[in-house]
Parts: structure tokens; sequence; C-alpha cells
């Protein structure tokens, strides 16, 4: 890594303020502006965990730790929304950047993040060099991360209940057309669950009975002509039930699918999915979020470090 290096962050994106979900749906709807009804759940739904998403403030944390770490600067962007990509870029262009290591902070995703990255470049016509993090999701340190904050929830379980606990590993769900194109989003994540299942019982051998997979957090809009739109399951409310009919009291949730606390976890799960599991006698305790956390800060400089290649051994150790 030399002095022109720098690294950017691409998430997803949220809103900082309420009166900004119109654009930022319009922006997931491709160019479509939301219908009211969508726009009215979606603003219930953030006004439910106090109005804003924590998402942009955890990644701008993040990347400060980060850059810390790396001794570099480390800057973030979003996808779907402010700050886009092409600005983001443009700044670090204009500060003397030459090479970006771009890394998806969506783990299992990595193609359409490394595209708006490259998107991003042509458009604002920069000179930079762009290398894209593939998917990580089952880099070492990061399973090693969720695993731990798993352990965290599992000892909250009483000892009398182990025989009737499962853990239960979630992801975003996509629209089975994304899944039947080819992309290699479900494979990817099945295969660091059973990464992730098998550290947790290294760390904590005899914790739950079980593991399963369910997908969480289906989009509300419908297919072309307004017709229903099939999306990638087992879903949450249905994998709880067979839980519940198994004769599972306890639950673990581990959204291992998502990196920090946003509205799909600090509503979908610590709300919606909570009064479900009540509704079916089952006790839910949720695996904390990583957010801006030592085990996720080890697991980007992992990627950076294997995405940019060798490096002067000062700056591989950091601060």
């Amino acid at each position: 890594m030399t002095d022109g290096d720098a690294v950017l962050l691409i998430a997803h994106g949220s809103v900082e303020e309420l009166d900004e979900l119109p654009e930022f749906l319009k922006n997931i709807r491709r160019g479509h502006a939301a219908p009211p009804e969508l726009l009215a759940e979606v603003r219930r739904r953030y006004e439910a965990i106090g109005g804003r998403s924590p998402l942009n403030a955890i990644n701008r944390q993040l990347a400060t730790r980060l850059e810390e770490r790396l001794g570099m600067p480390v800057r973030t962007a979003n996808r779907l929304f402010h700050p886009y990509p092409q600005d983001v870029l443009r700044e670090l262009t204009a500060a003397g950047a030459k090479h970006v290591v771009v890394v998806p902070l969506a783990q299992h995703s990595a193609a359409v993040y490394r595209d708006a990255a490259e998107q991003a470049v042509r458009d604002a016509g920069l000179d930079l060099r762009i290398d894209a993090a593939p998917n990580w999701g089952r880099t070492p340190e990061l399973t090693d991360a969720f695993a731990r904050s798993i352990v965290t929830a599992l000892e909250q379980v009483p000892d009398g209940e182990r025989d009737r606990t499962s853990l239960l590993l979630t992801a975003h769900s996509l629209p089975v057309s994304v899944i039947e194109g080819g992309d290699p989003y479900e494979e990817e994540f099945r295969a660091s669950v059973e990464a992730v299942a098998a550290r947790v019982r290294e760390l904590a051998p005899g914790r739950f009975v079980d593991h399963a997979v369910a997908f969480q957090s289906q989009g509300m809009s419908t297919g072309p002509g307004g017709r229903p739109m099939a999306w990638l399951g087992p879903d949450l409310r249905s994998r709880l039930e067979v839980l519940a009919a198994r004769g599972r009291k306890e639950v673990v949730v581990a959204p291992i699918g998502f990196l920090a606390d946003h509205v799909e976890i600090l509503y979908d799960l610590d709300i919606e999915a909570r009064t479900w599991a009540e509704e079916l006698g089952i006790t839910l305790r949720r695996a904390p979020s990583l957010n801006a956390g030592d085990g996720l800060v080890d697991a980007l400089a992992s990627v950076v470090r294997s995405v940019a290649g060798a490096a002067p051994q000062a700056r591989l150790q950091g601060a």
C-alpha cells in the first residue's frame, strides 16, 4: 500500500431524516415513486425505532476505526442514498488518491457494489484505479466475530433451557428471480451459516440443540403488472412456527447476513419478530450486531489487505 491508496466502504444506505424517505424509496424502486401506503408503512417502522436508523453513524465510526488501523484514508458511501459513491470518490481523488480498495458492507453481494463504484468512476471521469473485494462472508475474522456475538446471547439462556434452545441465523431475503438468474447469494450465506454455527459449537459446546436458516425482511413491492413477487425463504415467521412446533422455548436469532443495526434489525427483529415469538410461547434473544466493534474492524482490515496485496510491514500492522 502506498500514499495514494484509500479505502471506500459502500453500504446499501439509509436516511438521516424521515422527510428523505420518498427519495430513498424512489432510488430503491429504480426511479419509481413509492405508493402512499408503502411510504406510510416504512415511515411507521422508522418512527417505531426512534425516527432514525443508526446505520450511517455506525458506518462513519467504522471508517474512522479502520482508518486508524490501516493508516490510510477510509471513507463511506451509500449505493442508494447520500453520500453517493461518485461524490466520495471525487473527494478522495481531489485529496490525492490514485487507488481505492472498495469493500461492500454487504458481504454476500459484492458484485453490485463493485459495479456501482466502477460506474461512479466512469460517470465522474476520474483518473482512479478501483480494486473491489469479492464476496467476503466467510472471512475467518468475520466468522469468529459473529460466533462470539452469538455466544454472548446464548449465555443469557437459562441452563435448564439449553435442550429446548435453537439458533436461528438470518439474512435479508431476495426475489427468487435473482437467485434463479445465477446470483450466489443464497449459497454464500448458507456456507457462512455452517461456518459460524461450527465456530459457536467450539466456543460454547452444548449451549443449543440445533441451528436453522431464515430469510427476513421480504420486500413489500409487487412484481411486473402488480403480480405477487416470490421471495427467497423460508421466511422468519414460518421458521419460528416450525421451531415452536418442535417444542423450542428459547430461540437465539443471529442476523449474520447483516453487519450493523438498522431498521431491518431494530424493527423487523426486535419489534416484529419478538411479537411473533411471544405469540408462539418462545423467548427470542438476538445476538448483538457487530456495528463498529473490534471484530468487524479486524475482518475489514483482513479483506483490505487481501485485496491490496503486499504492503510495508509497518502499514500492515497499523497504529
